[in-house]
């Protein structure tokens, strides 16, 4: 079987107010076969700089995870969690997921059975393309 490509996600939650309301969301992505999760973690610092790294089960708010079919586990390890602690800034928490990209698969096969290798692949920020697309529209009423 062909994987698809496997990427991670950091998402912060300042003020560590973590409250669940995008499990459902990622429950969607899961079960409309967009992602298959392969590890999550979660990474909270406190007023005093000190952190913590909880599994799904460790954490009421983190609980509704477990509906979630998943591998969950292994692949994030220490290191990956003290670079994601590092930058985390005081009395915050961050949710860390590495997943499989399954929309994805078909054009990994795609690539792999043509003999493409692929080089490099990032995710522009949401805000920078918006941006973009505003100058566009005013140097296209020029």
């Amino acid at each position: 079987m062909t994987m698809g490509p496997v990427s991670y996600t950091v998402i912060a939650f300042p003020g560590n107010k973590f409250n669940g309301n995008i499990v459902p969301e990622i429950g969607k992505l899961v079960a409309n076969d967009v992602v298959r999760i392969l590890d999550l973690v979660f990474v909270m610092k406190d007023e005093k700089g000190d952190t913590v790294s909880l599994e799904f089960d460790q954490m009421d708010e983190l609980a509704a995870f477990g509906d979630i079919e998943g591998e969950v586990g292994g692949l994030v390890n220490a290191e990956d969690l003290d670079h994601v602690a590092a930058n985390l800034p005081e009395n915050n928490s961050a949710l860390v997921i590495v997943w499989e990209d399954l929309w994805a698969r078909p054009l990994a096969e795609a690539l792999r059975g043509s003999g493409g290798v692929l080089v490099d692949s990032a995710r522009i920020p949401a805000d920078l393309v918006e941006a973009a697309f505003e100058e566009l529209a005013q140097a296209l009423k020029s």
